[in-house]
């Protein structure tokens, strides 16, 4: 059973949105606030957060921050509807993917258990010690485990899956359409940016490491391809 930690101050949808999960099998907890929030992210008990972004105190970007900054746990935002501003800067802090309010409880559990599917990879062909290898990248699928020229490199959830994509078709130009439903379990909607800000945030992350290019290229009307070196 997947637990879910929900932060949200809205008391009437956290108790919709509870009762719904555990009707769907999950185990559920809620924290209030962000402060209480981040204290029980990082309690190592929970498989994914569901995290709202307009709370009291603490708001959940700065929640979000401060749970990113320890932990790479699976983190989903509630977002108000039609605010890019807050969903870009979820994800370019980490943010996996994010719904937007007010959103049904069906479609809410539906992008949990997307983010869940791609975090628990069982892929019989590839042992913890044959690591998927292209150029300067190692990466674990099964531990979630990847580094960049022997140093580690830390992935959110959603990153992980999409640089492994790419990874596993280096060379060859991937779609948006494909990276969405591969690397985030979902189709990709109109106007959504997700896999372009975690790609830039890949790219950082990479370039922290030493590397003086970009091993992800922009392919133009066509996607995204890992360059192979």
């Amino acid at each position: 059973m997947s637990k879910v930690l929900l932060i949200d101050d809205d008391v009437e949808l956290v108790d919709m949105l509870k009762e719904y999960l555990e009707q769907e099998k999950f185990e559920v907890r809620v924290a209030y606030d962000g402060e209480s929030g981040v204290a029980e992210a990082l309690s190592n008990q929970y498989a994914i957060v569901v995290l709202d972004v307009m709370m009291p105190r603490l708001n959940g970007l700065e929640t979000l921050r401060r749970i990113r900054a320890k932990s790479n746990l699976p983190i989903l935002m509630l977002t108000a509807k039609g605010d890019d501003t807050d969903r870009i800067i979820g994800l370019e802090l980490g943010a996996d993917d994010y719904v937007p309010k007010p959103c049904t409880p069906r479609e809410l559990t539906a992008r949990v258990r997307a983010i869940l599917r791609r975090t628990v990879i069982d892929n019989p062909d590839h042992s913890p010690y044959s690591p998927l290898a292209v150029g300067a990248l190692s990466m674990w699928p099964e531990q979630r485990r990847a580094t960049w020229s022997g140093q580690p490199l830390e992935l959110t959830s959603s990153e992980f899956n999409l640089l492994e994509v790419l990874a596993r078709n280096a060379g060859k130009p991937v779609s948006k359409q494909h990276l969405s439903e591969q690397g985030l379990g979902r189709p990709l909607a109109r106007f959504d940016r997700n896999i372009d800000v975690h790609l830039s945030s890949i790219r950082q992350k990479i370039s922290t490491l030493g590397s003086d290019k970009s091993c992800i290229q922009t392919v133009y009307r066509l996607g995204y391809q890992f360059i192979k070196e």
